[in-house]
C-alpha cells in the first residue's frame, strides 16, 4: 500500500512540474546574452522575457526559459544588451531638418564651406540656399568668416548659414537686406557684427532671429520626411529615447499625429520653447503625458549663448577678447516671471545656461521659485561653467545637471582659449555636478554633436576622443557605471519617466539595445569597435546592422 501510495506522489510531482514547465507565454524571448539591466543593484542577467510591448520578467537562462514559451526566441550568442539610451538633450527635428541643408560639419576652412554651399545649393535661383556646422575654430586662421564670397557667387539669393552650435551665422547682403538689417540695427541678446561701420554678416544669438524669422518654413511633407531620416538615425545609434530641446506647439501636434500613425517610433520627451504661443496653448492644456511615446510636460529657456561664439554670459571677461564678457539672452525678469507661471502650472523648466554669469542668475531665480528641497526636477542644460561658489545650488534646490560630454572633448582647445587656464578648471566639471545630487542626465545637443551616444560615454570615462590625446580635465570623468547610468535611467529620471524606462526591469518598457562588445569594459585603444548591433522599442526591432 505504501509502495502505491509513493508512486502516486511521484507521478503527482511529474505532472505539476510538466503544469510550470513553460506555463506561460510571451511574445519575446531573449537570451543567452549579458544583460546590463541597470536596476538599483546594476544587476546583470542572462535571459528576459517580453510581451505586449513591456518586460515580463528578467533573469538566469534557464529560468526564463523553463518558465516561458514564445513565438520569438532571440539567441544573441553572448552578445551585450542595455537598456535603450536616452539623449536627454538634443534637437531631434532640428537635425532633420539639418539633413536635408548643406552640411558644413568638420570643414577645414571657409573656401572648403563656401564650396560645399555651392555643390549644395537648390537648383532653384529663387529658394533660399541653408546650411549648418562651421566652426572656425578648426580652420587654421581661427577667426569668424565674413559674406564677401557668398556676395560675390550669389548676389541675388539670400544665403544663411549657421555655426555648429546654432549660437551664430553668416547671412549674404540679399538675406541681410530682405531682413532689413543695417549697420544701425542693434539687438537686445544678439550682435550685428561691423567692419569699418558695414555688417560682415556675422550675427550672434538674437541678432540671427532677424533672418530665420523670413526663412520660408518647411511645409508638413517636408517635416514628416525630416522626422522620419532623424528617427532612422537615431535608432542605428542605439537610441529609443530623446528629449527635443525647444518646440512650438504646432510641431509636437506633427509628432502626435505621425507617433499614432505608426509611423514615428522613436519615444520623444518634448520641451516647449519660451514662447508666448506655446504659453497661451500649453498653460490652459496643462502637462500631457498620457501618450506612451510623447510627453509633454516642460519648457526651455535660452539664458546665454556660446563659448565658441562669446557670446557665452561670463563674469569676467573673455581671455581671448576681454572687451566682451558676453550677454544674457532675456533680462533676469525674463526668467523670473516666467518660471513663476510655470512653477503654479507644475510645468518642468529646463534653461540652457553656459557661462558661469548665466549659471548664478538662473541657480539664483530656481532658488526662489523651488525654496529647498523638493521634487520638481528643474533641469540646467549644459553647465558648462559653474563657479564653485554655486555648485551647492544644484544639491541645495534638486536641480538635475544636464549635461553633454562631448562638448568637453570637442570644446577642448576653445575654451582654453576663451576661458584661460584659470578658469579653465571650472568647466565641464561632470564629476562635481554628480555629486550635487547624485545624477546627472546626460545628452549629445545634436546636431551640435554627432549624435551618438557611445561617443557621450567615451567623453565622459576617458575625457578624450583618441588614444593617444591627453584626457581633458581627467578629475571630472565619470566611471563607466556613472556613464551608462546618466545615459539610461538617470536621464529617465530627469524626464519623471524611471518607471516606464531606463533600466531592464519588470514593467518597463522593453527599449534595448545589442552591442557587439561590453561597453563597460572597453578601453580607448577598442573603443571605435564598439557598434550597434539592433536596436529595439516596445520589443519591436526597429534597426539592424545586419540590414
Amino acid at each position: 500500500m505504501k509502495a502505491i501510495n509513493l508512486g502516486f506522489v511521484v507521478i503527482s510531482m511529474i505532472i505539476l512540474s510538466g503544469c510550470a514547465f513553460q506555463s506561460e507565454t510571451a511574445d519575446l524571448i531573449v537570451h543567452n546574452a549579458v544583460i546590463y539591466t541597470v536596476d538599483d543593484n546594476f544587476s546583470v542577467a542572462e535571459a528576459m522575457a517580453i510581451k505586449d510591448g513591456r518586460i515580463l520578467e528578467v533573469g538566469a537562462e534557464r529560468a526564463i526559459l523553463n518558465k516561458y514559451t514564445a513565438s520569438v526566441n532571440i539567441d544573441a550568442g553572448k552578445k551585450f544588451i542595455y537598456p535603450g539610451f536616452i539623449d536627454a538633450h538634443c534637437h531631434f527635428l532640428g537635425y532633420g531638418k539639418n539633413l536635408m541643408e548643406a552640411n558644413l560639419m568638420n570643414a577645414k576652412s571657409w573656401n572648403e564651406v563656401v564650396q560645399r554651399v555651392k555643390e549644395h545649393a537648390p537648383a532653384s535661383q529663387t529658394q533660399w540656399i541653408l546650411g549648418r556646422g562651421w566652426n572656425q575654430e578648426e580652420w587654421e586662421i581661427r577667426e569668424f568668416p565674413d559674406r564677401t564670397m557668398l556676395d560675390s557667387l550669389f548676389p541675388d539669393r539670400p544665403v544663411f548659414l549657421q555655426r555648429i552650435d546654432g549660437h551664430a551665422a553668416i547671412a549674404n547682403g540679399q538675406a541681410l537686406k530682405l531682413a532689413g538689417i543695417t549697420s544701425a540695427t542693434q539687438v537686445a541678446g544678439g550682435e550685428v557684427a561691423l567692419k569699418n561701420g558695414v555688417p560682415t554678416g556675422l550675427l550672434v544669438d538674437n541678432a540671427m532671429t532677424l533672418v530665420e524669422d523670413i526663412i520660408p518654413e518647411y511645409n508638413q511633407e517636408q517635416l514628416k520626411e525630416a522626422l522620419l531620416r532623424a528617427q532612422a538615425n537615431c535608432f542605428a545609434a542605439g537610441l529609443t529615447t530623446v528629449d527635443d530641446a525647444g518646440l512650438m506647439h504646432d510641431e509636437i501636434e506633427l509628432i502626435r499625429n505621425l507617433q499614432e500613425s505608426g509611423n514615428l517610433k522613436m519615444r520623444i520627451y518634448a520641451m516647449l520653447s519660451d514662447d508666448p504661443e506655446n504659453y497661451d496653448v500649453y498653460l490652459a492644456r496643462g502637462i500631457d503625458t498620457t501618450s506612451e511615446r510623447l510627453t509633454v510636460r516642460s519648457f526651455k529657456f535660452y539664458a546665454d549663448g556660446a563659448l565658441g561664439s562669446r557670446g557665452a554670459c561670463l563674469l569676467q571677461p573673455y581671455e581671448d577678447l576681454p572687451s566682451t564678457k558676453g550677454f544674457l539672452l532675456s533680462g533676469e525678469d525674463h526668467f523670473r516671471d516666467a518660471t513663476r507661471k510655470l512653477h503654479d502650472a507644475g510645468f518642468q523648466v529646463n534653461t540652457h545656461a553656459i557661462g558661469d554669469s548665466a549659471n548664478r542668475i538662473i541657480l539664483k531665480v530656481y532658488g526662489e521659485m523651488l525654496q529647498g528641497s523638493n521634487d520638481r526636477r528643474w533641469r540646467i542644460e549644459h553647465a558648462q561653467v559653474v563657479h564653485k561658489a554655486d555648485l551647492n545650488s544644484f544639491g541645495r534646490y534638486n536641480i538635475i545637471p544636464s549635461v553633454q560630454p562631448v562638448h568637453a572633448t570637442s570644446d577642448r582647445s576653445m575654451a582654453l582659449l576663451r576661458l584661460g587656464r584659470n578658469r579653465i578648471s571650472r568647466g565641464y566639471a561632470y564629476r562635481e555636478l554628480k555629486e550635487q545630487i547624485g545624477l546627472l542626465a546626460l545628452g549629445t545637443d545634436f546636431p551640435v554633436e554627432d549624435i551618438s551616444p557611445l561617443a557621450t560615454y567615451r567623453s565622459a570615462v576617458f575625457r578624450r576622443t583618441s588614444k593617444g590625446q591627453e584626457p581633458f580635465l581627467p578629475d571630472n570623468a565619470l566611471t563607466p557605471e556613472e556613464a551608462l547610468r546618466g545615459m539610461t535611467i538617470w536621464a529617465a529620471i530627469s524626464n519623471f519617466e524611471e518607471n516606464k524606462k531606463g533600466s531592464l526591469e519588470a514593467g518597463k518598457y522593453a527599449d534595448f539595445i545589442m552591442l557587439n562588445r561590453d561597453l563597460l569594459k572597453s578601453e580607448i585603444s577598442n573603443f571605435e569597435e564598439i557598434k550597434v548591433l539592433s536596436t529595439y522599442v516596445s520589443g519591436e526591432r526597429v534597426y539592424s546592422r545586419e540590414d
